[in-house]
């Protein structure tokens, strides 16, 4: 077999045309798309693994991802030529040669989402695609007040979707670094930022914050999910138009030594 690089890509996409990430039968999806696109130019089936699987209707500024290329493809030019075949809802917007155990998931030591509400009117087509829009004004006080609850180790099980119990010894436990809210305007914006996430937790995170900003819960809800996650009622999800993987770090040892285009 021809010799192979590792290659991590950055990739945008506006999640509303796709299935979610990963690939799944006789669906659209991003990791499809990618795959099909870099088989056509390596001539032989390639394996993309993402950093994390984002759901239907969840977009990404920089989601990350790899794969073994054949080492004759040159870097100069592999996003132009991506990008060329791709559709116009996914970008790549970066390439770089790797280490040969980098892996896009298990390397990854955080990730920040960015979940963008807005109140009133309607948005710019552009907005709204990534914009959840409500027809009422969020109390962001009480809202910030409950996302303090949220920071440090927590078992987040209220906050994970139906049916979904967390993998490997840590079950539901993660570790949030901070969660923060920016208002402007009409427009406010919840960023998350944690070690890991349950599938639907950021979402679930936001649709707590709603009912709190709304003012249909205390604040001190947040905290009552988080001590007794079991018997409580879960928090709502909020929808997925809103949500943006925004970054995803890596350690100082991953970008030693690393070529990019």
């Amino acid at each position: 077999m021809a010799e192979t690089v590792r290659t991590a890509l950055t990739i945008a996409y506006l999640g509303g045309g796709f299935a979610g990430w990963q690939v799944q039968p006789d669906a659209r999806t991003v990791q499809g798309e990618l795959q099909r696109a870099l088989e056509r130019l390596a001539g032989r089936p390639v394996r993309l693994t993402g950093a994390g699987r984002t759901d239907a209707g969840v977009h990404a500024a920089a989601q990350v991802a790899h794969a073994d290329l054949p080492a004759s493809i040159p870097l100069p030019g592999l996003r132009a030529a991506l990008n060329g075949m791709l559709p116009l809802d996914v970008r790549v917007l970066r390439a770089r040669r790797v280490a040969p155990d980098f892996h896009a998931s298990r390397s990854a030591v955080a990730k920040r989402y960015r979940y963008r509400l807005a109140a009133g009117a309607a948005l710019e087509p552009w907005e709204a695609l990534r914009t959840w829009l409500l027809p009422y004004r969020l109390d962001a006080a009480m809202m910030a007040a409950a996302a303090g609850f949220l920071a440090g180790t927590h078992d987040f099980a209220a906050f994970a979707l139906s049916g979904h119990s967390g993998t490997g010894r840590r079950g539901c436990v993660r570790t949030v670094h901070r969660v923060e809210l920016r208002r402007r305007g009409r427009r406010l914006a919840i960023t998350v930022e944690g070690d890991g996430f349950l599938r639907g937790m950021v979402r679930r995170i936001a649709g707590a914050l709603v009912e709190i900003g709304r003012g249909a819960r205390p604040a001190s809800w947040v905290a009552d999910l988080l001590a007794d996650p079991a018997t409580r009622p879960p928090a709502p999800t909020a929808p997925p138009h809103g949500l943006t993987l925004e970054k995803v770090f890596y350690g100082r040892r991953e970008a030693k030594g690393e070529r990019r285009e």
